[in-house]
């Protein structure tokens, strides 16, 4: 497998995260894309669907990562027609791995895959730059994550239900938008679960508030 584009002038600065719970994930993101200094859009979905109940969120170079997620994207396709049944979600979680990995050198990429298949339920994998592979709980990633390591570490616990990682997520997130320059605009979330996938908008207005000021 190669590169389809080398690292690209727009940077998705920003603040990207998953959680698993019983029977499924929460993903988010922000939605500020920057060019440098320059905010070059204020609502992106940074959530990528790579197949009917596989997500993923991005972060590096708007470039980079689209052009992974839409290889990936296809190869998913194939493996549902090949296979006679929905791709599980460490699969895409793997081709991530592999392309991210062997162009190490050339793409900007960090990418958060989340998802909910029959063998195995809900699932995060985070593949930092690098290109290395780690399935986790809760996996955080961006320019933002840098702010709410600690917040994270003390908030999250195992069996969480869906509500409490939702809660956990909005926080975490709008946590890291307040702090990081790179990272702003409104949250988007998506709950993945067998019956499909929910999507939530949180705008600027019903972001939680942390202090005054």
């Amino acid at each position: 497998m190669t590169t389809v584009l080398k690292a690209g002038e727009a940077n998705l600065g920003t603040t990207i995260m998953a959680v698993e719970f019983d029977g499924g994930v929460v993903i988010a993101a922000d939605s500020r894309t920057t060019t440098g200094a320059y905010i070059a859009n204020r609502v992106t979905d940074k959530l990528t669907k790579v197949h009917d109940r596989i997500y993923c969120c991005r972060s590096g170079s708007a470039a980079d990562t689209q052009a992974v997620a839409d290889i990936v994207h296809y190869y998913m396709q194939m493996y549902s027609v090949e296979h006679s049944e929905a791709p599980r979600t460490r699969v895409a979680a793997a081709i991530f791995q592999e392309l991210c990995y062997k162009n190490k050198d050339a793409l900007s990429a960090g990418i958060i895959v989340a998802g909910w298949d029959k063998h195995t339920g809900g699932q995060v994998y985070s593949i930092p730059l690098g290109g290395s592979l780690h399935r986790q709980p809760f996996a955080i990633g961006g320019s933002g994550s840098t702010y709410i390591y600690g917040y994270c570490d003390s908030a999250f616990r195992v069996g969480m239900s869906r509500d409490e990682c939702v809660e956990f997520t909005k926080n975490a997130v709008s946590l890291a938008m307040a702090r990081d320059g790179s990272s702003g605009g409104v949250i988007r979330l998506a709950i993945i679960t067998e019956g499909g996938v929910e999507r939530i908008f949180v705008g600027g207005e019903d972001l939680p508030k942390h202090y005054e000021g």
